[in-house]
């Protein structure tokens, strides 16, 4: 039985689950002398020991295999222990992602018939690794009524804190702009490396697969501090016609709810294209996001290659950054596009995360939200309900 968290805050429920009071570990230590220091009172190291032996425990639980200990997060001490104390720690499972999972542990200390002492406590993710160091696909837990359901939401938004974290709180906003200045004498190399950077994000191999849904998988790669997405789909639209139905970015906002706004600034030429881009605001009362965007587009030299749309930020004295809106960054972006089968076309869309991107994704990633499979979905369906005529337009009318 596998249980679900929804948006609405509902529990699907599934097979092959594994009920989270199965992994609930409990153990005694002793505080002895050389557990303490020269104030008497018990080493952090000690009890953070003792602490991650239960945590592997109920870890090993859940997969029944050995797990590695990867994060240790919010872990305080609340107050001291000394030589004689018992310590009584427990650990269970909160939650298990497809990748890795989350185990709560707590450390109590008492003496002969006191209360116990809340001293200690901890969130540590484990993942399991393959022969080849990989990670392993976890069993999901089957939370216990009232305190187990919260313990599994908590485990979800904790885990979408700690990917803000990593990737946004964590960024100096003094560093260099990811931008690059547009300049129609430099528009060949702009252009080429435009596309060359996503191509190179195209033949990287170890993405490792988060969820899937509605047949919209939804990859990430974690890589030199960088997180990448990648999702991918199949849709019954030859490559060709869906290449010119994505490649004008003003039709983006009829499938892609965080286009609201998108003109075109400049048509270099025919395969080259600066666009201004308006998202909505991420949070109440917060200011929207404006992108200035180069689209270079490349239709394949060989049948084995796909079709290409680049997009990556530029910055043009003409559009300056503005009060009425956050000018955001894009590194590198853009869709490839390749037909299988007659008439069956994969479509894979890519992204290398930055602040000001990140915000829109990292609910998805963390799982508390599917609107990137909404939008995905909405995307096959404006190409099927779109492939009329497409291909008889002259590629300058994009």
């Amino acid at each position: 039985m596998l249980v679900l968290a929804l948006p609405s805050g509902e529990f699907q429920e599934f097979e092959d689950s594994v009920l989270a009071e199965r992994t609930r570990v409990e153990s005694v230590e002793l505080v002895l002398p050389p557990h303490t220091n020269h104030q008497v009172s018990t080493f952090g190291g000690q009890i953070m020991a003792w602490m991650e032996n239960v945590a592997t425990i109920a870890a090993s639980r859940l997969c029944n295999a050995h797990p590695t200990l990867r994060t240790i997060d919010m872990f305080h001490f609340r107050g001291p222990s000394h030589i004689g104390d018992r310590l009584v720690l427990k650990a269970i499972v909160n939650n298990a992602f497809k990748h890795s999972m989350e185990v709560g542990v707590c450390a109590e200390a008492y003496q002969g018939g006191e209360p116990l002492r809340h001293i200690n406590s901890a969130f540590m993710t484990f993942e399991v690794l393959d022969g080849d160091r990989k990670p392993c696909t976890l069993p999901r837990i089957r939370p216990e009524p009232v305190d187990g359901k919260r313990r599994y939401q908590e485990a979800i938004a904790r885990r979408k804190i700690r990917l803000d974290r990593k990737y946004i709180i964590s960024c100096k906003q003094t560093e260099a702009p990811l931008s690059v200045p547009w300049d129609p004498s430099n528009q060949m190399y702009l252009s080429y490396n435009n596309v060359s950077a996503l191509k190179l994000m195209d033949t990287r191999t170890n993405w490792v697969l988060t969820s899937e849904k509605n047949k919209v998988r939804l990859y990430t790669l974690e890589e030199n501090h960088m997180l990448c997405i990648k999702v991918e789909m199949h849709v019954s639209v030859p490559a060709e016609q869906a290449f010119y139905l994505l490649s004008d970015l003003r039709r983006r906002k009829e499938w892609d709810r965080h286009y609201e706004e998108c003109e075109v600034i400049n048509q270099a030429d025919e395969d080259d294209t600066l666009y201004r881009i308006v998202t909505p605001s991420v949070s109440k009362g917060g200011k929207g996001k404006d992108f200035i965007l180069l689209a270079s587009r490349r239709k394949p030299c060989d049948s084995r290659d796909p079709y290409l749309i680049a997009l990556r930020s530029v910055t043009l004295p003409t559009h300056p950054p503005t009060e009425d809106y956050t000018r955001g960054e894009v590194l590198c972006a853009g869709f490839t596009i390749c037909e299988e089968f007659s008439a069956v076309t994969k479509l894979t869309y890519y992204n290398q995360a930055t602040p000001g991107v990140l915000p829109y994704i990292s609910t998805d990633i963390a799982g508390l939200s599917s609107s990137f499979y909404s939008i995905f979905s909405a995307c096959s369906k404006f190409l099927e309900a779109n492939t009329d005529g497409v291909c008889a337009q002259p590629p300058s009318s994009f």
